[in-house]
């Protein structure tokens, strides 16, 4: 009979790492007696990042005894304690590969059921001292398993653990973890997993993802399930297109078309995406990179940027004062993700400031579909001489979308400015304005703007209670940071501290800095880090894909493998160095 050989449980404690301070709550010592069991955790136990771990799905972490001897063979050691995995559960009999996901267990007078495997972040490292561990527990069919608590009840080491159902489909915890994880899944496999009401909803959505990839290409990269991840770029590197016109949009905005100058036809990008300028400012200086949406309808033989003149910027000043008609940019192909939803609910488009420019494209997008849609044109302005797009816009409602309508507010509007004409209302975009012009709460909203703007209508339309995934928003500058268990600090990027590198070049793009690479940094999340770019990661080991960026320029190595590649165009930071100069969408 399969038995609880140990309870085990710890606090949150701040330890420290690489110089830096994580919480976490990765050390589990044994109890002595019995403990009770809740629906979100064990008495005397807790979670430091409840993103990753704890909750009603992950209530109990459990791991088998069978692992032990094994990692202590493969890692040549034998100094291993109960909870060594952070573990609450030490189990005997019940290992990762016939256990299955929704089979049901009495313990003690508790009854549990197995929701998921566990998702191994880079603390578990920090805890067994191998850096690789996330990556080797999968890689080697391992990861242990949580428990959803169906019953409280107090459970006790010695209990026996008695399997009193099993999963409708039989799916072990290692087939579900290498399904989300490891190449070679199948369409069937997917869907049985889908059909087990047991799995938590977080796996159930990557699951989704992955089976909504475009099966009919068989050369098919990258997993979604991970990660959403764009069609790979039209072209690497970049190309050099003219500057065929320029046009002033406002008193601060300028438009810029460029076209191809080998006339070769170009791809057509999905509206609201941007590009990456590399100016060359001053031929003794490296050259900087800027990136800019395409602000029109996407068209084989030009893109249309555009501008805002911003007080010491070095990019946008080249452009808006220097830059004429005839110059010759180099130009990178297309990308992001901020792009237009192919469904029929109503679209809220809401810019304020530049952050009209790919909304624009979207607004280009759907008149040219002449859509159907309910569509609504909300901008933010300070009077109409910061107005670009005005006549635009308003053709377009009018005269293409039979069912579109706008609404600008100016927080300052100048004496010349004609209420009900040239403006609609006074202060600034809010919920109170959306709900008092009609907009359904049902709708797919589009943001861009100001940073500030953008906070308060994501909070305001959170509050509101508009669905987190009906909100989209594109953010000019640095990607919030996602760095689990450490505090967020902004930071100014900045060349890394000690004498420069002697490697290839690697640039952060939507930083604006460029760096020698030095092999005294493991990867590029390591520079991104000593550099204070903004990065996102968890598994530091090339297994869950949070730290994917676009690879905008260049080439680059893996050392050690990602267990998946991302596809084309992208990169795993975590495990990646460059081979040559390369550009980075960071």
């Amino acid at each position: 009979m399969p038995r609880l050989l140990s309870v085990n449980v710890g606090l949150p404690r701040d330890v420290t790492w690489n110089g830096k301070t994580v919480r976490t709550a990765i050390w589990k010592s044994p109890v002595a007696g019995r403990r009770m069991v809740r629906k979100l955790d064990i008495d005397g136990d807790g979670q430091a990042d409840l993103a990753g771990h704890g909750g009603e799905q992950r209530a109990v972490f459990v791991y088998q005894m069978d692992s032990y001897p094994y990692w202590q063979r493969f890692l040549g050691r034998n100094d291993f304690t109960f909870g060594q995995f952070g573990e609450n559960f030490t189990v005997e009999g019940v290992p990762d590969n016939e256990v299955c996901i929704g089979d049901q267990y009495r313990i003690g007078n508790a009854v549990f059921e197995v929701t998921q495997p566990r998702v191994t972040c880079y603390r578990v490292g920090i805890r067994m001292n191998e850096p690789r561990m996330a990556a080797l527990l999968v890689a080697h069919h391992r990861p242990g398993f949580y428990f959803r608590v169906l019953q409280e009840g107090e459970v006790g080491a010695g209990d026996d653990t008695q399997k009193i159902s099993d999963g409708p489909e039989g799916t072990s915890v290692a087939e579900i973890d290498a399904l989300l994880y490891l190449p070679g899944h199948s369409r069937e496999q997917l869907e049985r997993a889908l059909r087990i009401p047991a799995l938590s909803k977080g796996w159930q959505s990557s699951f989704q993802a992955m089976l909504q990839q475009d099966s009919s290409s068989k050369a098919a990269v990258g997993n979604p399930g991970l990660a959403y991840e764009e069609q790979a770029p039209a072209w690497p590197g970049f190309r050099q297109m003219r500057v065929a016109n320029i046009n002033k949009e406002s008193d601060s905005v300028t438009s810029f078309v460029l076209s191809p100058i080998d006339g070769e036809r170009l791809p057509l990008f999905q509206a609201g995406q941007f590009v990456v300028l590399r100016l060359h400012l001053d031929p003794d200086k490296p050259a900087v990179l800027r990136s800019y949406s395409l602000s029109d309808l996407p068209a084989a033989n030009h893109f249309r940027v555009s501008v805002k003149n911003e007080l010491n910027g070095a990019g946008s000043s080249f452009l808006c004062s220097r830059t004429r008609e005839g110059d010759v940019l180099d130009v990178s192909a297309p990308r992001g993700t901020f792009t237009l939803l192919p469904n029929q609910s109503p679209v809220v488009l809401l810019s304020a400031g530049v952050g009209a420019t790919p909304v624009m494209s979207m607004l280009h997008t759907l008149a040219a579909e002449r859509s159907q849609r309910k569509i609504w044109w909300i901008y933010g302005a300070r009077n109409s001489g910061d107005h670009p797009f005005a006549e635009e816009s308003r053709s377009l409602l009018l005269k293409q979308l039979s069912r579109g309508r706008g609404y600008m507010v100016y927080s300052r509007p100048a004496a010349v400015d004609r209420a009900g004409i040239d403006f609609d209302g006074t202060g600034h975009i809010d919920i109170a304005l959306l709900e008092r012009i009609g907009v359904s709460k049902g709708s797919d909203f589009y943001l861009c703007g100001p940073p500030s703007f953008l906070q308060n209508m994501r909070e305001g339309l959170r509050n509101w209670g508009v669905p987190g995934g009906n909100v989209h928003a594109e953010i000019f500058g640095s990607l919030d940071a996602i760095t689990p268990g450490m505090a967020q600090i902004d930071h100014t990027p900045h060349l890394p501290e000690g004498p420069p590198g002697s490697g290839p070049p690697v640039s952060f793009a939507r930083s604006g800095i460029a760096v020698a690479w030095d092999p005294k940094f493991a990867s590029l999340l390591e520079l991104a880090e000593a550099c204070d770019v903004q990065v996102r990661w968890s598994c530091r080991t090339g297994v869950c894909h949070s730290c994917m960026t676009g690879l905008i320029a260049g080439s680059i190595v893996y050392d050690p493998e990602p267990l998946e590649r991302p596809a084309p165009g992208n990169v795993l930071l975590c495990c990646s160095q460059p081979n040559a100069d390369i550009t980075l969408d960071l």
